[in-house]
């Protein structure tokens, strides 16, 4: 099973444990995500973008001071703007806070439903599945040469002939070399594998 798939797999799991949705926010450094997943209703989504609630949200502000696991309903952070209030009235009255790695790479997720409380064992199993996420998504530390050159000379705009030429491989072989880079970066695109590459610090 490719790193790719397993990721699936382990979201289609968590949806699972999610009836009202989730939200996980993968290896945030410099307060972005370097991948994030949600599945919360889009009218939430949309109105919490719109607020610009991630700046106030008292989920990510746990999530940066405690590493483990917090029903909503017990954070011990203020709510100071309600946001928990105004997230019920869009159905996600019950929730799961997720926290997980180092501060310099912290993975941050949330779980909801409308019925009831999380039980223990489902809090338990839910963050099983944030953990082996986030060690499965975790940042490559480095890349191959023929890698790197092949994503540099994406980067600066050659098409594949060109930047075969230029680097004096066939078409064939810088193909397979931009496979290999978007399989280690997690990418689903050669744009995205170039993107991931600059996010990480690799090209």
């Amino acid at each position: 099973m490719s790193k790719r798939s397993g990721v699936s797999a382990e979201l289609v799991r968590l949806g699972t444990y999610a009836p009202e949705g989730y939200f996980v926010g993968l290896h945030i450094r410099f307060a972005t995500p370097l991948m994030d997943f949600k599945t919360y209703p889009q009218a939430w989504t949309d109105h919490y973008t719109e607020q610009a609630y991630a700046l106030r949200d008292p989920i990510i502000a746990w999530g940066f001071g405690k590493i483990g696991t917090a029903r909503w309903s017990n954070l011990g952070i203020p709510d100071t703007f309600g946001i928990l209030t105004e997230a019920a009235t869009y159905g996600l009255k019950y929730g799961v806070a997720i926290s997980f790695g180092p501060i310099s790479s912290r993975t941050i997720g949330g779980v909801s439903r409308s019925d009831r409380e999380y039980t223990d064992d489902e809090i338990d199993a839910v963050q099983n599945i944030i953990q082996r996420l986030h060690d499965v998504t975790e940042p490559p530390e480095s890349l191959t040469k023929a890698q790197v050159d092949a994503l540099t000379c994406i980067a600066a705009g050659d098409r594949h002939a060109a930047a075969a030429a230029k680097l004096g491989i066939s078409e064939s072989a810088l193909k397979a070399r931009l496979t290999s880079a978007r399989q280690r970066l997690l990418a689903r695109t050669t744009t995205e594998a170039v993107q991931r590459a600059k996010d990480y610090r690799l090209l």
